[in-house]
């Protein structure tokens, strides 16, 4: 019976934000108890690993941000390339709506930080921070809605959070790399022939794909462009289809395993490592500080005004129309929705400011705009979507 119920958790569809929420309340209140010093320890744990003369020395913190978050964004990469050649993505007017709105999405969440942080800059380097989506959580609140939600209004905030990843991916590319080794991006560079060679010879077989992705992840750490960029570009390589089966795909086989473990598993760890912000101390001066305040209001004013914006003048020109079946009250609540940045604001938080600030502490801004934005969005929605439903039942009526 217990293990009925637990099969019965994890199938729905709201499971891994849960989790995921879970896993970030745990790191607050372990960071806030006795056993902070047990956390301080298990983020900070030393791990090694030597091969020879290769010797890759990090800590338990920056194995799971490098390293397991490296799976996740392979994880981006697969349902990208998924949904770009046989998905919502394939269809060109289908994805101007979406786009547009991750666009605005993007960029007013970023002049929104920046209002507040142009003086220093230091303190520029968060203007990213707000700028992402966190698919999990924004999905969980949504599938919270039950079978009232429009199956095209899941698409559409499926698909903004998919541009919102293309996005936060060349940001972190373009943007937050370090010094750079030449002979180490010269390896990386020198795994990608093979990996086309094996997808034009359509070898099916995973085996080969991730051994050069492993040697290409170990030398994108070592270049200075950030190692989870590796992963998403081993997802371009991996076949869709398979020659010799067209009832299987290569791809979407991976994408379906990794799916749990990167729900219930990877990006649980990520906040708990990430999330557990000491609040001892922590006043007045450190919550109002221009970081995180542009962060929680990029979040929460940025992505509504950016994605609301776009949306208006795309459909005004008559380039795109409403998904079937929503209003703009729905497109205001995916907004909203769209404003939980956790994961991803997390992660860029990470490689903005290195984990080591002064007078701030800019996990608190995101957790106030993604908590903000997360409830209104469901508050919106669910009066949006019981108005939708009451109509709809009048209109059986007179018929």
């Amino acid at each position: 019976m217990v293990l009925q119920h637990i099969k019965k958790f994890f199938a729905f569809e709201a499971a891994g934000g849960i989790v995921l929420a879970l896993a970030a309340l745990a790191a607050m209140i372990v960071a806030n108890s006795p056993l902070h010093h047990w956390y301080e320890s298990f983020i900070h744990a030393p791990v090694v690993v030597q091969v020879g003369d290769l010797i890759i020395d990090k800590d338990a913190h920056h194995w799971i941000n490098d390293g397991l978050m490296a799976v996740f964004f392979f994880l981006v990469g697969l349902e990208l390339k998924r949904e770009v050649l046989v998905g919502e993505l394939s269809n060109v007017k289908q994805i101007i709506l979406p786009a547009a709105a991750a666009l605005g999405g993007m960029l007013v969440p970023a002049l929104v930080y920046a209002a507040f942080n142009y003086q220093n800059a230091h303190y520029l380097k968060g203007w990213a921070i707000p700028a992402a989506t966190d698919i999990a959580f924004a999905i969980g609140i949504l599938s919270l809605l039950g079978s009232r939600v429009p199956n095209a209004l899941k698409i559409f905030l499926v698909s903004i959070a998919i541009f919102d990843d293309i996005g936060a991916i060349l940001i972190i590319a373009l943007f937050y790399t370090s010094d750079l080794s030449l002979s180490s991006l010269m390896v990386a560079a020198a795994c990608l022939p093979f990996l086309w060679l094996l997808n034009r010879r359509n070898v099916t077989s995973i085996t080969p794909y991730l051994l050069l992705g492993l040697i290409m992840w170990v030398a994108v750490l070592k270049s200075g462009i950030h190692a989870t960029l590796a992963g998403a570009i081993l997802a371009l390589f991996i076949p869709m289809t398979d020659a010799k089966d067209p009832e299987h795909s290569p791809l979407e086989a991976l994408e379906h395993d990794l799916h749990g473990t990167v729900a219930f598993a990877i990006l649980p760890l990520f906040a708990f490592a990430n999330a557990g912000i000491s609040l001892q101390g922590a006043g007045a001066a450190q919550l109002l500080h221009s970081v995180p305040v542009g962060i929680a209001a990029g979040l929460f004013i940025g992505k509504q005004l950016g994605i609301m914006l776009l949306c208006w003048l795309v459909l005004k020109s008559g380039l795109a129309s409403l998904p079937n079946g929503t209003d703009f009250k729905h497109i205001y609540g995916v907004a909203l929705l769209c404003g939980v940045g956790f994961t991803m604001s997390l992660f860029i938080s990470e490689l903005a400011f290195g984990g080591v600030t002064e007078g701030f502490d800019p996990r608190l801004g995101i957790i106030l705009g993604s908590i903000v934005s997360g409830v209104l969005g469901y508050v919106v929605l669910k009066t949006s979507l019981k108005e939708l439903k009451n109509e709809t039942a009048v209109d059986l009526t007179q018929s």
